[in-house]
């Protein structure tokens, strides 16, 4: 059947379905998928199987660790911190345009419209008092963290793991927790540098599922995004008030984020920007060289990559004598390790994508390497949750880490199939390391 035939695959139910039966039939094939059926059963009478953009959804929350029937009730953000994450970012310029164009009506009908941020964090719910009750039951608060790979298949997380508009039915959501819910949600872009910044969300029964809601969904988008636009022409600088952020975790090009736009850097550029992060007192030309290379490097070198990083910062960026910022630098691995500090090993294995500057050869940076993830490391044995352990294992850091995977066989069923395959990875794991 061609996808025409099929319609919108971002739509989850269409006018001639029946929502009883369809809801019944999804049910179905989430739990086929769940058991490892191969062959998932038909949805619609039309041969049409589970939606494509739902079934991959599944498989990446599957691929995460994501449990179905587990759904934890803690919380990313929460009281000063919240308030104070939400005074200050972007997305709250937009929140008058979405309360008078959904939450008013969303209030009257049973709704809750939800305004994330571009990491999946709910910072307002709002709409009917008596839904936000029920909703508690879920965790979908205030603060909590809805993106894909925490809690699975759902409209907003989905939104901003695809950049795309999508809705979700009732039983495509992953967590059979929220099957008795609908969603349709979009993500939110910075007219200026298209970078997302955050997700809108409605959030209901079966009828949120509608087509006509989606639209709605994307005109308020569009009408948040005008909005911004002419903010930034009353002010040269509408985003302000976020700090400048750098991105060094993980194998991607390292990213330094400021006023809105990124700007790749190189690695030592990289490398220099994280290391002041770290010395937030100042260094000389001499210690820096010696944390940047041991015996290459000499202070002249490093005061001429000073000066190209003190035109990348603007004037006012970079002190000297001793080297130092002069600019509120947030980082990735600093977000790591605040989520440590709280005790949320989940969201800082989430804001961990991998090994700082993994191509660095820098003392320095390998220093911080090693104390980042022997700390992440650490909590994560000291969790011994099932799902963190299956994602640890499965990346670069984690999958030659046999204590980690002992770990994880620990967490699991005898009688399941997956303890089976962690067992034989781990006398694989055995054999090649020669324990």
């Amino acid at each position: 059947m061609s996808t025409a035939a099929r319609g919108n695959p971002w739509v989850a139910v269409r006018p001639d379905d029946d929502l009883t039966q369809l809801a019944r039939r999804v049910s179905c094939a989430h739990r086929c998928f769940i058991e490892g059926v191969d062959r998932l059963p038909m949805v619609r009478p039309d041969g049409d199987s589970v939606r494509s953009v739902v079934l991959d959804s599944w498989r990446r929350s599957r691929n995460n660790g994501v449990d179905p029937d587990g759904f934890g009730d803690a919380l990313d953000l929460e009281g000063l911190e919240l308030q104070r994450y939400r005074a200050s970012h972007p997305i709250a310029l937009i929140r008058p345009v979405v309360r008078k164009l959904l939450v008013e009506d969303a209030a009257d009908a049973g709704l809750l419209v939800a305004i994330s941020d571009a990491e999946g964090r709910l910072l307002w719910v709002e709409g009917d008092a008596k839904v936000k009750d029920r909703a508690l039951a879920m965790n979908f608060v205030e603060g909590a963290d809805w993106s894909e790979g925490r809690v699975g298949t759902n409209a907003p997380g989905t939104a901003l793991a695809l950049d795309h508009h999508v809705q979700i039915f009732g039983a495509e959501h992953f967590s059979r927790v929220v099957h008795e819910w609908s969603c349709s949600a979009a993500p939110v872009h910075d007219p200026r540098s298209g970078r997302i910044i955050g997700a809108i969300d409605i959030t209901g029964g079966p009828r949120v599922a509608a087509p006509e809601v989606l639209s709605l969904i994307r005109a308020t988008v569009l009408a948040a995004e005008s909005e911004l636009r002419l903010l930034m022409l009353d002010s040269p600088d509408p985003f302000d008030r976020t700090t400048a952020r750098l991105r060094v975790l993980g194998p991607n090009r390292p990213t330094l984020t400021r006023d809105g736009a990124d700007i790749r850097l190189t690695q030592r550029h990289a490398e220099i920007l994280l290391l002041l992060t770290e010395y937030p007192e100042g260094l000389s030309a001499d210690h820096l060289a010696m944390l940047l290379d041991e015996s290459e490097l000499d202070p002249v070198t490093v005061r001429a990559e000073l000066s190209r990083v003190r035109k990348m910062l603007g004037a006012n960026g970079l002190g000297s004598r001793p080297y130092r910022l002069l600019l509120d630098l947030d980082t990735d691995v600093r977000e790591v390790r605040r989520a440590l500090a709280r005790g949320d090993t989940a969201a800082a294995l989430r804001a961990y994508p991998g090994p700082i500057l993994p191509r660095s050869l820098a003392p320095g940076i390998d220093e911080l390497r090693a104390e980042l993830r022997g700390r992440l490391r650490a909590a994560l044995l000291a969790a011994g949750d099932r799902r963190l352990l299956a994602r640890w294992t499965g990346s670069v850091d984690g999958r030659d880490d046999v204590a980690a995977w002992t770990a994880y066989l620990a967490s699991l069923d005898r009688q399941s199939s997956m303890y089976a395959q962690v067992k034989t990875q781990l006398s694989l794991l055995d054999d090649k390391l020669g324990i």
